[in-house]
């Protein structure tokens, strides 16, 4: 396989991952590979972005958050 027929992964500085069971349920935010936080809503993703100087323009898009386990919407175990 070349490299322009190989598919692109991107690497983006948030990822946000699986939903973690508890009162309420969270997920771990990681930034650049380390963990910095718990997130209980998607308001707790952007302010953890905004602490490290990471503007999220869009959360649907892979190149600036990655979501692990789910979307934006899921926020409760499956």
């Amino acid at each position: 396989m070349t490299e322009i027929a190989s598919p692109y992964i991107s690497h983006p500085r948030v990822m946000v991952l699986g939903v973690q069971p508890g009162t309420p349920p969270f997920r771990i935010v990681e930034i650049d590979g380390q963990v910095v936080g718990e997130a209980k809503a998607m308001t707790d993703v952007l302010q953890a972005a905004a602490a490290y100087g990471i503007t999220v323009h869009d959360l649907d898009d892979p190149e600036q958050v990655r979501w692990v386990g789910g979307d934006k919407f899921t926020w409760r175990p499956r």
